[in-house]
């Protein structure tokens, strides 16, 4: 991005459009490329203070410069080649006066070393500047960047400068993902906590690395202490997501194999299709972080939603490889091609973003959707390219629900020989894994209220007085299998077998 930040300045592009909150590492890159590459001078301009040149102290700002007409045709009269760089216009993108000054000074830079450059948090570009705008994502640090704040503290602390290089890196690595600013106050309250900074405060940086996560409430963090052999069934699921366990490493590239781009769980509600996601992320090695797309929509300003989904998928893709797990993606989505009227064309515009996103990230961000709805989806989401594979989830059979039993009974006695489990799994025809679950949990409440061990009796009653979704929804349950027949991948083992055989 630096690279193509100094070419659009070298090519004399009158507007650029750099979104980051880090204005301070910015200005530097901004300040560097003016002084090696087009020997210009740097002007910044904030609401506060109007505009100061570069470097100078904000005493000297110029004279009545600080409404943006006035600073923009200041900036018009300037003759010296310069670079003016404009923080947080963005809430001034709708006034008519500042649109047109800028298209002035769009029209006046032409063929000059005069450049303006709007630096924001926010993406919005009023429509009248569509087609003259470049616009640049300011990336977050590199590992070359992060050594650099992980040096100036060892030396700030005179600690640990021969540090050995394997610990090095996985400091390095816990960091990414984090600003330069947070970068550097992790550091420091890892060093605080423990007086130095070894391989043993990499747990201090990456917790507080998570919360940093957490903080904006798009992305979180999860922990997941389940393994992928706690989901009863799934075999074909299963095998797939073990055979690509070692497909972000460096050796499955010298192999020549390309990066997986995600996969598609859907299936009936309940059947593990979640659980299969998070557990993923331990089978792998990877860290797993929830991308919520209800706190992704904002309805408070204008591009502010298309902001938060940059923002969520740029951190991602800063620590990768990672999963990025997108849990009943179908509600996300459902009605995005026909929303405009509704929201502004919020939704459509989400959705276009999230698509290209997908189609042509290079980074190792592995995408793990899950849906219940699929009619819900928009076609262009299913189509092939998107998703590596699409399995489909169905109710369990009985193999797996003995499976289910096994392992839920086994979590909470030590001892379950003294249940007929064949009986049971007669007796829960049509449940999901998570309406079995629940039967043993509600069996377990009835035999603790009378201070009792639980029984099968009370089991096959808690069954019996619950009415699985299989018959509440049973027309939307026909109809996802009939759509998943010929379009999906089954979960099941024994499923995929048959119809590997009928074909």
């Amino acid at each position: 991005m630096k690279e193509e930040l100094s070419v659009l300045v070298q090519a004399q592009y009158p507007l650029i459009y750099l979104v980051t909150s880090e204005e301070e590492r910015a200005e530097q890159t901004i300040a560097t490329i003016a002084q090696t590459k087009s020997k210009r001078r740097v002007y910044i301009w904030t609401m506060t203070h109007g505009i100061v040149e570069y470097g100078q102290a904000r005493t000297q700002t110029q004279h009545n410069t600080v409404s943006p007409e006035a600073a923009i045709e200041w900036a018009i009269r300037q003759r010296e080649p310069s670079i003016f760089v404009f923080k947080d216009l963005h809430p001034f993108a709708d006034s008519p006066a500042v649109t047109r000054w800028l298209r002035d000074a769009i029209a006046s830079f032409k063929g000059t070393e005069k450049t303006i450059i709007l630096m924001s948090p926010v993406q919005q570009v009023p429509i009248e500047l569509e087609k003259e705008v470049a616009v640049l994502d300011f990336p977050l640090p590199d590992m070359s960047e992060l050594n650099q704040v992980l040096t100036n503290q060892l030396d700030a602390s005179r600690t640990n400068r021969r540090m050995a290089t394997e610990t090095r890196e996985k400091l390095l690595k816990a960091a990414l993902g984090l600003t330069r600013d947070e970068a550097e106050k992790v550091y420091r309250k890892a060093q605080v906590t423990a007086g130095r900074l070894t391989e043993a405060e990499v747990d201090v940086v990456l917790s507080e690395k998570k919360q940093l996560i957490r903080r904006n409430g798009i992305l979180e963090y999860i922990e997941e202490d389940e393994t992928i052999d706690s989901v009863g069934g799934l075999e074909e699921l299963k095998h797939w997501l073990k055979q690509r366990s070692g497909a972000f490493t460096e050796r499955a590239r010298e192999y020549g194999l390309p990066q997986p781009k995600g996969m598609l769980i859907l299936g009936v509600p309940g059947c593990g299709k979640s659980l299969i996601a998070k557990t993923t992320s331990r089978l792998w090695g990877l860290p797993l972080l929830r991308l919520d797309m209800g706190r992704v929509y904002d309805g408070s300003m204008v591009g502010r939603s298309e902001a938060n989904l940059r923002n969520a998928l740029k951190t991602a893709e800063s620590i990768s490889p990672t999963i990025l797990f997108i849990d009943e993606i179908d509600k996300a989505f459902a009605g995005s091609s026909g929303s405009a009227d509704s929201d502004g064309g919020t939704s459509s515009r989400i959705f276009g973003s999230f698509l290209t996103w997908m189609q042509e990230k290079t980074s190792p961000v592995f995408v793990m959707a899950t849906a219940n709805r699929v009619e819900r989806l928009p076609g262009e989401f299913l189509r092939k390219g998107r998703f590596d594979e699409l399995f489909f989830v169905d109710l369990p059979n009985p193999e797996e629900r003995k499976e289910i039993f096994r392992i839920h009974l086994s979590k909470r006695r030590r001892d379950i020989a003294r249940f007929d489990l064949d009986q049971l799994v007669k007796v829960c025809d049509g449940f999901s894994g998570a309406e079995i679950e629940q039967a043993l949990v509600a069996a377990m409440y009835e035999a603790f209220a009378q201070d009792r061990e639980f029984t099968q009796l009370d089991i096959i009653a808690a069954i019996r007085a619950t009415l699985p979704l299989s018959k509440t929804m049973s027309e939307q349950v026909t109809a996802l299998r009939d759509w998943a027949n010929q379009r999906a991948r089954p979960a099941a083992a024994s499923v995929a077998e048959y119809q590997r055989m009928e074909f």
